[in-house]
């Protein structure tokens, strides 16, 4: 087979690091001391990651560093000083999740990798189109793609795909998950996740379950079809887990990666005891083959308490992996010792102290090659070694241990120099803080998202809004169009609200009605990359907006947002007002009241507990608080939205909102009936407009992340 194809390796200590190596892995990603989505793994400190690089590198194989959690300026103004380092020793690539990390990186450091995290939720061509633009390389696509998506986007786009094959699948898609960070202020955007996905729910008052909880992945039967859809490198979770985990696993696909590329597909069968020593290192959840032959299901699904986890005894010992050279050593009478080194094509020479003829007992040829070949602790032993020695030669043993340590040096050296760097030339950034604001503005607009006919007749009677943005969940039929068309006044803007996740399904059916939407509103809101995409491709002539989980968290991500088009973002969820202020969201639209979306999955609750019914609405389930989150099924595009058990409601807080200046504030209803929004539109109009004050309500409800924002 001319292909080949990468195995990747996590590894979450430096223990792991080299077991990953000797294991057979191609390249391995950790983190360093900040930054990384796995917080709490034991993260390399700078000394050990610049040893690393070196490491690495010498053995001939890759180091990935993660920077894919989103950034703050405060930290962003930090970042380049942080990588310098690791860019200098030679750092092969960084993985990103934020805009504007990627834009800073790639105005920084033009010649280093830059590969877009499956943080970034990239669904398909378009999104990675998107990012191509700004020199990512390599896309790690979401993990919910089957395999006819991601061999579309291999081909159309000519990126690398770096695919998971191995470990820990989460229920939500990777980027588009707020459940930890609402209910408890650990955020996964900061890699602090603490996985209430994971404990039992209740599905419309049935028994409590680990409806979100997915079994691990295992592909390692179908590696050959994971090769032939073009994915470049096999990506294994597991920063959190232990050396003899990373060990066995990589061992495992290494070996049957290359039986497909020696034997093809005919000679690839995995035994029985491989594919059980694979299991058995790791067995919680039990296995799936995760989503690349199918959307989701039932069998993907853990539902119960795993027991507590078997320790096997471990593979993996710690042994010193020592890369094979070639010698030749030359002890020539009154001249100086030579050894002269090869290792993979690289030559050094090192001469050493003058040989003397020997007075009485001449230098053994066995001895001496015997000497030279004690290479001990370093990373090299000796392969082939030529001792040719002209006349009675002799030489002290320190003598030639020194020249052997000084050659051993010398390669190292000449290996090491192919990854150095020089400090790059620092271009000019140029991210302004500054905003357009409205001239003579001092009340903000306010606006709506409407998810039906009967919250769209509220919005629509209110003088006070100054815009409704549609769900396209909702779908526009045609009973929704004439509410819109007659509901048309002076000054009111209609946006309509696209798709969380814009796949196959989605983009079809926009297709179809690409010119209606164009007729119909005076703008869209996007949610992902895709739909930003696409609208450029269509050269869609209105403005476009961004909702909040399309992450502005920093003026470079401002920037982005900027180059592409967008003409109003929605501040970032998890920032507190004081973060609002350092960031200026002045043009921006805040949410200031709504039950806020927690999880976007391709994942069913209907499906998984009581079977598909095709029907679009709501559903509920309920923690072991007896909190109750709404479900949203979209089966229109097969996904679900889960919302916030309570509210954000900050209508007593107009003031400190009023001194953040946004363009915008906005109130998104989800399942509230005609009276609730009718309230909620009289209360932040009066308070706002009006500039009443109000009292916090006598109602359950949340400040979001207003106060306390996330670490």
């Amino acid at each position: 087979m001319d292909s080949n194809v990468e195995i990747l390796a996590p590894a979450g200590s430096y223990e792991s690091l080299r077991a990953a190596i000797s294991a057979g892995a191609d390249a391995v990603y950790l983190g360093g001391s900040r930054y990384g989505a796995r917080a709490y793994a034991r993260n390399l400190s700078q000394e050990d990651l610049l040893e690393a690089i070196d490491y690495v590198h010498i053995h001939g194989r890759k180091i990935y560093l993660t920077v894919n959690t989103l950034l703050k300026d405060w930290e962003l103004n930090e970042l380049y000083e942080y990588l310098l380092p690791y860019y200098q020793r030679g750092l092969d690539a960084v993985i990103v999740q934020d805009t504007g990390v990627m834009r800073r990186i790639r105005q920084w450091f033009p010649d280093i990798s830059v590969h877009a995290s499956t943080q970034m939720t990239i669904t398909n061509t378009l999104g990675a189109s998107c990012v191509k633009e700004y020199g990512i390389t390599r896309v790690v696509p979401a993990r919910e793609l089957s395999l006819d998506e991601i061999r579309s986007m291999k081909q159309k786009t000519g990126l690398e795909m770096e695919c998971f094959v191995h470990g820990a699948l989460c229920y939500c898609y990777s980027g588009q998950c707020l459940l930890s960070s609402m209910i408890g202020g650990r955020s996964g955007n900061r890699g602090q996740c603490a996985q209430p996905c994971r404990l039992p729910y209740r599905v419309q008052g049935k028994k409590p379950e680990d409806i979100m909880s997915l079994k691990d992945l295992c592909t390692i039967d179908f590696l050959p079809e994971l090769i032939e859809a073009g994915i470049d490198s096999f990506k294994i979770e597991g920063r959190m887990k232990q050396p003899d985990y990373v060990y066995t696993v990589v061992k495992m696909y290494r070996k049957y990666a290359d039986l497909y590329l020696a034997k093809g597909k005919d000679g690839f069968r995995v035994s029985q005891r491989d594919k059980e020593d694979l299991l058995r290192v790791y067995q919680r959840r039990g296995y799936t083959k995760g989503y690349y032959h199918q959307h989701n299901g039932k069998d993907m699904i853990s539902f119960q308490r795993p027991g507590t986890e078997k320790k096997e005894e471990s593979e993996w010992k710690e042994v010193k992996l020592q890369e094979k050279i070639n010698g030749k050593l030359i002890l020539s009478v009154g001249q100086n010792a030579k050894l002269l080194l090869n290792y993979q094509g690289r030559q050094v020479m090192c001469e050493g102290e003058p040989v003397q003829e020997a007075m009485r007992q001449p230098l053994d040829a066995d001895r001496v090659e015997k000497q030279i070949r004690k290479t001990g602790n370093t990373e090299y032993t000796f392969d082939r070694l030529e001792v040719q020695m002209e006349g009675n030669v002799f030489l002290p043993m320190q003598a030639l241990n020194e020249l052997r340590r000084e050659a051993i040096r010398c390669l190292t050296q000449t290996v090491l120099a192919e990854y150095r760097r020089e400090i790059p030339e620092m271009r000019q950034i140029q991210d302004s803080r500054e905003e357009v604001v409205i001239s003579g503005q001092e009340c903000p607009e306010i606006a709506v998202l409407v998810q039906n006919e009967e919250q769209l007749e509220q919005a629509i009677t209110s003088e006070r809004i100054s815009s409704i943005y549609v769900e396209s969940l909702s779908g526009m039929d045609d009973r929704m169009i004439q509410k819109l068309r007659e509901g048309k006044r002076p000054g009111i803007r209609y946006i309509l609200a696209m798709p969380y996740i814009f796949r196959d399904q989605a983009i079809s059916r926009f297709e179809k009605i690409y010119d209606e939407m164009v007729t119909i509103y005076d703008g869209v809101m996007v949610r992902n990359l895709e739909s930003l995409e696409w609208l450029k491709m269509h050269g869609y002539p209105k403005e476009i907006r961004s909702d909040s989980n399309v992450y502005v968290w920093n003026q470079s991500a401002k920037q982005f947002a900027k180059e592409q088009g967008i003409c109003r973002y929605t501040a970032p969820a998890e920032f507190n007002d004081r973060e609002l202020k350092t960031l200026n969201i002045e043009g921006a639209a805040l949410t200031v009241y709504g039950y806020q979306p927690v999880m976007i999955t391709a994942g069913c609750i209907q499906k998984s507990s009581s079977g598909c019914d095709g029907k679009e609405g709501y559903l509920s389930i309920t923690d072991r608080y007896q909190k109750q989150f709404s479900v949203r099924k979209c089966c229109r595009y097969c996904y679900n939205i889960i919302y916030n058990s309570a509210p954000l409601y900050l209508a007593d807080k107009a003031d400190e909102i009023m001194a953040l200046h946004p363009a915008e504030v906005r109130l998104d209803f989800c399942r509230e009936d005609a009276n609730v929004v009718r309230e909620m539109i009289e209360i932040y109009g009066n308070v706002f407009s009006g500039g009443e004050t109000v009292l916090p309500p006598d109602m359950e409800y949340t400040r979001g992340h207003f106060k306390r924002g996330v670490k």
